[in-house]
């Protein structure tokens, strides 16, 4: 079997089988298959696409191109969460705890952000002490005792999906849904749950700009995931501006923890609680959405949830009361604002450009090397739909470093659109796709 056969069958529009996409991973791994040609595979697929069949294959052969987790010393049914990044998606600090007080254990492989904001193994770290590095014995400890643990991903998990990230990245081929599809799944798979839920993002913060896009993603993981033996849903949620008030690291934890406390915005918890209906469905809690919804607000009421957050971080070296007691998190002392320049209603905000000032401030990594500032952030005060009169604060920011605070503050009053009348409100969830 040669690689110069494969690109030629898939130029040509044909479908490659199992025994050709193993081939092919495995030599590209262990460097047997040189960058130039795995990028014109790579490129041949962008321009002929993959079945399903194809996909699904592509899927398990970089799944089993490295380590695979074994949860089956974990009691009860795991399932896992995945979302496709967006900007102030704080979502999985949220979530994990209160489904964790209703018995559904939580082993969660997270991993570090590459963008605006750090990711949530990077959120964790405002925790002084907190371990992600958990050796897999006292992983599977916690979750049996406490009902979640969340670790950084081992290097050797699914290490084919990181060489071809790697070259998609330079080679202009990032953008193609089976490589997508393909790339996420492979982690989820070999993260070892019994099932995983989907959060895909859509509008201007997401990665998927249009919902008809983010929806065709969806189906092709579900499907994934079902094929591969895994129960498997998704839903497209709404990224045309931040997810709740809060960007960056620290302010993203502080604001995760009002919303365990009561006190979260009402966007960021209509997408949690969609998410949380989909869990306690798949973990065989309840059968009934109403009563899962029910379920995880009484987590909220009880302080349950938030107390099984404690417990958490206290397991993986943190301290109780950082979670406990309120202002205990760093947070940058210099504080500037972001100001309307017209009166109206705010009726679009550029997410995305709101995410690269958090960056500016020093909250994102802009490479892999990049030192993340966990005490920058913005939190903003107007959302779509207010009404604003010319002067009138948009976002506070908090920033280390003066001229970067100025930068910041310029780049979100740009981020805001404006309006003579109300827009309409618009659900979070757009749809939810289990088949």
């Amino acid at each position: 079997m040669r690689m110069y056969d494969l690109i030629e069958k898939k130029k040509n529009g044909g479908s490659l089988t199992k025994e050709e996409i193993g081939f092919m991973v495995e030599g590209f791994t262990k460097g047997i298959i040189p960058d130039y040609q795995m990028s014109a595979m790579l490129m041949a697929i962008c321009f002929t696409g993959m079945n399903e069949t194809e996909t699904l294959e592509l899927t398990l052969a970089m799944k089993d191109s490295g380590d695979t987790l074994d949860l089956s010393k974990i009691n009860g049914i795991k399932v896992d969460k995945h979302s496709t990044g967006g900007v102030g998606d704080k979502t999985s600090l949220v979530l994990t705890p209160m489904v964790a007080a209703l018995g559904v254990p939580v082993a969660k492989m997270s991993g570090r952000g590459l963008g605006h904001t750090g990711g949530t193994i990077d959120k964790l770290e405002c925790f002084p002490g907190f371990c992600t590095a958990l050796p897999e014995e006292k992983f599977i400890t916690n979750v049996n005792e406490i009902g979640v643990a969340i670790a950084g991903q081992t290097a050797n998990l699914a290490p084919a999906d990181k060489k071809l990230y790697a070259l998609r990245d330079v080679t202009a081929t990032v953008a193609q849904k089976s490589l997508i599809a393909s790339s996420i799944m492979s982690k989820k798979l070999a993260a070892g749950s019994d099932a995983i839920v989907l959060d895909v993002k859509t509008g201007n913060g997401a990665f998927m700009k249009e919902e008809a896009d983010a929806v065709a993603l969806a189906e092709t993981m579900v499907k994934i995931g079902n094929m591969a033996g895994k129960k498997t849903a998704a839903i497209i949620t709404d990224m045309e501006q931040p997810l709740g008030n809060a960007v960056g690291n620290s302010v993203e934890v502080i604001e995760a923890l009002d919303a365990l406390r009561g006190e979260g915005p009402e966007d960021l918890m209509e997408v949690v609680y969609a998410l949380g209906t989909q869990m306690l469905l798949f973990a065989e809690i309840t059968d009934d959405r109403t009563k899962a919804e029910k379920l995880l607000k009484e987590t909220i009421a009880s302080g349950s949830a938030l107390k099984k957050f404690a417990e958490f971080v206290e397991a993986q070296g943190g301290n109780q009361e950082d979670v406990l007691t309120q202002g205990r998190l760093p947070v940058a002392e210099k504080k500037f604002f972001a100001k309307a320049k017209k009166d109206g209603f705010v009726t679009d905000i550029l997410a995305e450009q709101i995410g690269n000032a958090c960056m500016i401030l020093g909250g994102g990594r802009e490479t892999k090397e990049s030192v993340i500032d966990l005490s920058v952030g913005i939190r903003l005060t107007k959302k779509i739909g207010d009404a604003v009169k010319c002067g009138d604060v948009l976002a506070q920011i908090y920033a280390n470093d003066e001229s970067r605070g100025k930068e910041a503050v310029a780049m979100v009053e740009n981020a805001y659109r404006y309006g003579t009348e109300k827009p309409v409100d618009r659900s979070m969830v757009k749809k939810i796709i289990t088949e």
